[in-house]
């Protein structure tokens, strides 16, 4: 398959390897990047020598999040208008298809997934993250997450764990989500890709059906607990928040809710180093 614009696909072995390819906006997510990465996951799966794939990114960091008005998300945005007649109805229908939809499909691969994470991974990043099967991080990479349109936070770290984060709303270390348990290894940032590959490859040692049966064991145990219809359910509360954000906006007269989030992450971004526990400022 060759590289993509914004995806990057490459077969080592028994491993496929895709690279988000947007450095220049700390891989932010638009509409362009998470096609692109839906029909690179959909390559590595039809392909019978993949045994497992890899999600990686170039640059700084693995995500800054969603794409909250870049030159070419907002001009691809024109070009691609979102379908439906009111705002509500266009941002809930892009949002389920690009953040519900692909995550449960990511989800559901039938072949293990394993993100390699460095760097920043905010809250779109976390969404990414979350529909992989395992994760690695470099030992300097930072988290934060919220109520995502693709919430799998009490599922990832448990129902206790999940209020404390979505509360207290801090900046989480490598070694703080290696804790919690949504990370599952943690290496020095220059030894994450030899290592995470190195664990690919031993993984991709088993039998294809097996891991195949393995990853479908545990995704029914969750489907049968509620996860998916959770998951869905979730977004509708997450597209009440946005309502709730506009109509105080519209009573205090202030930033839209969009430009105050993108200044705290850019603010959020410049920091070189955030120490443990400290807290964010998107006002949600």
């Amino acid at each position: 398959m060759p590289d993509l614009e914004l995806v990057c696909y490459e077969r080592r072995g028994r491993v496929a390897r895709l690279t988000m390819n947007r450095p220049r906006y700390r891989n932010a997510q638009s509409r362009a990047l998470l096609t692109q990465l839906d029909d690179a996951f959909t390559a590595a799966t039809d392909d019978p020598e993949v045994r497992v794939i890899v999600l990686a990114a170039e640059g700084k960091d693995f995500s800054a999040g969603h794409d909250l008005g870049t030159p070419e998300h907002m001009e691809d945005s024109k070009l691609n208008p979102r379908p439906g007649r009111s705002d509500a109805e266009k941002n809930f229908a892009y949002s389920w298809e690009h953040f519900c939809d692909m995550s449960l499909r990511w989800r559901d691969i039938p072949k293990p997934t394993i993100a390699q994470v460095h760097g920043w991974c905010i809250f779109g990043g976390w969404i990414i993250a979350s529909a992989m099967d395992l994760v690695t991080a470099s030992d300097d990479a930072r988290f934060m997450t919220n109520l995502l349109q693709y919430f799998t936070l009490p599922w990832d770290i448990g129902a206790r764990k999940a209020k404390e984060i979505l509360f207290d709303n801090h900046v989480i270390s490598a070694d703080e989500a290696k804790e919690l348990g949504f990370v599952n290894r943690v290496w020095p940032r220059e030894e994450l890709e030899k290592r995470t590959l190195e664990w690919a490859d031993q993984i991709a040692g088993n039998a294809t059906f097996l891991l195949r049966q393995f990853k479908l064991s545990v995704n029914q145990m969750q489907d049968a607990a509620g996860f998916r219809t959770v998951v869905q359910a979730a977004h509708a509360n997450y597209h009440l928040t946005e309502i709730h954000n506009k109509m105080r906006e519209q009573e205090r007269g202030g930033e839209p809710s969009k430009a105050r989030r993108l200044d705290a992450v850019e603010r959020l971004l410049k920091k070189p180093e955030v120490k443990e526990g400290e807290h964010g400022s998107e006002d949600r």
